[in-house]
């Protein structure tokens, strides 16, 4: 024991303090989707965290979709596994890209996410620091459509207009939609065309050295599956003594967790298992401090904000 106490100090034990003390406190984190209406945004979430988030949601006629203007709409969920909680909150923009005239019509999504950095702002400058409520969104899934050859010119413009503000995470919908050549295509076509308008999407930070093998596995497979090309589904089989989602057509099935059939599962990973952390650090650290900055060198007056 006295040897111990002489080589042993203990700080070793910090990681373990930090878990037990963040696992009480619980975890926060806000997810926006955006992209036109029919691309399976609200499925894709409910696949994603395997809930029934929109269950109560109305879809609009034709009509109505054309005249109606961007809205802001927040769930939250508060999710437990295995004693971590997890308080998840989506912020979902209808009505964006179903305009006939959509140009900036997702200027309603800009202000609210500036609206985000500025309460942040206002709250960190007041008496009560250790009771700010985090409502900043740490990550955007943009909805890209199967159609076409690649980003349309309002995904360029309002990608460029959107990358100062949170971190892009592309993605392909419907992606069952396409044979697997014509998909392979349309990613490298995405990946060209995001360098060639120097879209700033979320960067994965590159393996180090002393990695394990399975870590770097999956950071790999999830870098080469950028624009995650995903299928989402409510629909639940149970084959082979397992419950599966799946796409049910009448030559078969797309089992939409399996990475055969979709990215579904790397997005999924990226999201919960391996970069939330990443995604709230890069929204801190970069993001919101560029605004901060950039309100300190202005000095107007304080933005209202929801």
């Amino acid at each position: 024991m006295e040897e111990l106490g002489k080589s042993f100090v203990g700080f070793a034990s910090l990681p373990h303090q930090i878990h037990r003390k963040n696992v009480k406190k619980g975890f926060e984190f806000t997810l926006m989707v955006a992209g036109e209406s029919g691309l399976g945004k609200s499925t894709l979430i409910n696949s994603l965290f395997l809930t029934d988030l929109y269950s109560d949601r109305i879809i609009p006629k034709a009509s109505e979709m054309l005249k109606r203007t961007v809205a802001i709409n927040k769930k939250t969920l508060d999710i437990q596994e295995k004693g971590v909680r997890l308080k998840l909150t989506i912020v979902d923009t209808p009505g964006f890209g179903d305009a006939l005239d959509s140009t900036k019509s997702y200027d309603p999504i800009l202000d609210y996410l500036d609206q985000q950095f500025e309460k942040y702002r206002v709250d960190e400058m007041g008496t009560h620091r250790t009771q700010i409520k985090d409502n900043r969104v740490h990550c955007c899934l943009y909805f890209i459509s199967p159609f076409g050859h690649g980003l349309r010119p309002i995904d360029v413009e309002f990608m460029k207009d959107l990358q100062g503000k949170v971190n892009i995470v592309p993605v392909i919908a419907k992606a069952d939609c396409l044979t697997q050549a014509e998909l392979l295509h349309k990613k490298e076509t995405i990946r060209m065309e995001i360098d060639l308008h120097k879209i700033k999407i979320f960067q994965f930070a590159d393996c180090d050295s002393d990695d394990d093998i399975e870590w770097t596995r999956q950071d790999y497979a999830m870098k080469n599956s950028i624009p995650f090309a995903v299928v989402g589904s409510n629909m639940v089989l149970r084959t082979q003594g397992r419950i599966v989602r799946v796409r049910g057509y009448p030559w078969g099935v797309v089992e939409v967790e399996n990475p055969a059939h979709s990215d579904l599962v790397h997005l999924r990973t990226m999201l919960v298992r391996t970069h939330m952390q990443d995604l709230k650090e890069k929204t801190q650290e970069s993001l919101y401090e560029q605004y901060r900055i950039g309100r300190m060198q202005t000095r107007t007056p304080s933005a209202v904000f929801q």
